[in-house]
């Protein structure tokens, strides 16, 4: 699909306040697609969606709420269905992790990580998925991370969280086939983005050398999305980790991945 086969129509991105986010925004509204701004901080959604109106000469409209919250999700739905949006691009950006031992990590942080980096990013599937059917036309990102690929000590959650968005998007592109809707999922690494320090992970000498842009990602994922694909990893160096792990025992992976996170 060229940039033509979006122009005009309504992409929705979560997170998009900050970080990837916000490129992924960038790269639609570059591209021609009206924006749906979704995340919690209002200000910095509102000045996103200025840019974009001033530099692209796109419709956006912004939602300020927050995904982990109850029935945030439908809310978000039945509130873009009484606007007429029809959102024939879905970006499920929204996802935080902490970097620490989980034994150390308030179940309740567990339960936020949970809400949003899986349950929200299943919810809004289910609920803007069926109109793309419908419409026989859609397009749907998931974001997962490199930590998808193994077990990540001092990042168990988030890493497990990961791993099921990239077996669920896996999963319903493959169910999805024919429809005119498809599922990809992106896995970067490392990224220039607030992750770091929402974390609270100093950063080490592989990660500073792994470091991609984040406009670098979110081009990588859009051009992935738009072709349709099932998977990608952004950078070479992201790709030769994640699938050398799969040549190793399980618990050897698991340990060279705790070496390079470094302790929580």
């Amino acid at each position: 699909m060229t940039d033509s086969g979006i122009r005009g129509r309504w992409a929705l991105v979560t997170g998009a306040s900050s970080g990837l986010g916000v490129d992924f925004a960038r790269e639609l509204a570059r591209r021609g697609a009206n924006t749906i701004l979704v995340a919690r901080r209002e200000d910095r959604l509102r000045e996103l969606s200025a840019e974009l109106r001033r530099e692209h000469d796109v419709e956006t409209d912004v939602v300020a709420t927050d995904l982990a919250v109850g029935d945030a999700a439908q809310t978000l739905y039945c509130r873009m269905s009484e606007r007429g949006r029809h959102v024939d691009i879905l970006i499920n950006n929204a996802g935080f992790g902490v970097h620490r031992a989980f034994l150390d990590i308030p179940r309740e942080k567990d339960g936020e990580m949970i809400a949003l980096d899986v349950a929200a990013v299943v919810h809004l599937t289910k609920l803007f998925v069926p109109d793309m059917v419908e419409r026989g036309f859609g397009r749907v990102l998931h974001v997962a991370s490199t930590a998808a690929y193994q077990p990540v000590p001092t990042y168990a959650v988030y890493g497990a969280a990961k791993a099921f968005v990239l077996s669920f998007g896996e999963a319903v592109n493959h169910e999805l086939r024919g429809s005119g809707v498809t599922c990809t999922v992106v896995s970067p690494g490392v990224t220039a983005t607030e992750f770091q320090e929402v974390a609270g992970h100093e950063y080490t000498s592989f990660m500073r050398l792994a470091q991609m842009k984040s406009e670098d990602v979110a081009r990588i994922g859009i051009n992935a999305m738009l072709r349709g694909r099932s998977t990608i990893i952004t950078g070479f160096h992201n790709s030769l980790l994640a699938w050398s792990v799969r040549l190793a025992p399980r618990r050897l992976a698991t340990a060279v991945a705790g070496f390079f996170m470094g302790r929580g």
